[in-house]
């Protein structure tokens, strides 16, 4: 079961023992004080994704979503389920839908969800989700 989290604004797959960074970071982030060496330049506009290269043992920390997509294609996947396409930045207000519309991120709830039905959802009708959701205010 792969695990979804979030570092500096991007999103943190573990899949498989491999990690992969998704999307652009939106704070400044120290790579290597979470565990990872640098990996260079981050622009999600030309690559969604990109493979990180662990330094220790690294857990991805919560809230973190537990989807059945392994390997690249769980990057893949989660890039065009969250990405905003105009600035390769992951949308919170997507993430917040898949985590629950009912439950804000900040409050004391579970660490983890089972959100495997994000990776089966096919994508025309997570499109339809996905334009809902960020054209709405």
């Amino acid at each position: 079961m792969a695990r979804v989290g979030r570092l500096a604004g991007a999103l943190i797959a573990e899949t498989e023992g491999a990690y992969y960074l998704i999307g652009n970071t939106k704070v400044p982030c120290d790579f290597r004080a979470a565990g990872f060496e640098p990996p260079g330049e981050i622009d999600a506009l030309k690559t969604p994704y990109v493979r990180l290269t662990p330094l220790r043992e690294v857990t991805v920390a919560p809230p973190v979503l537990l989807l059945g997509v392994e390997g690249e294609e769980l990057a893949r996947r989660l890039a065009r389920r969250f990405l905003i396409e105009r600035n390769g930045s992951v949308s919170d207000r997507l993430f917040r839908l898949v985590w629950s519309p009912d439950d804000p991120l900040e409050e004391p709830g579970p660490e983890e969800r089972d959100a495997r039905w994000l990776g089966e959802i096919p994508d025309p009708i997570w499109q339809i989700v996905r334009d809902t959701v960020l054209r709405c205010l």
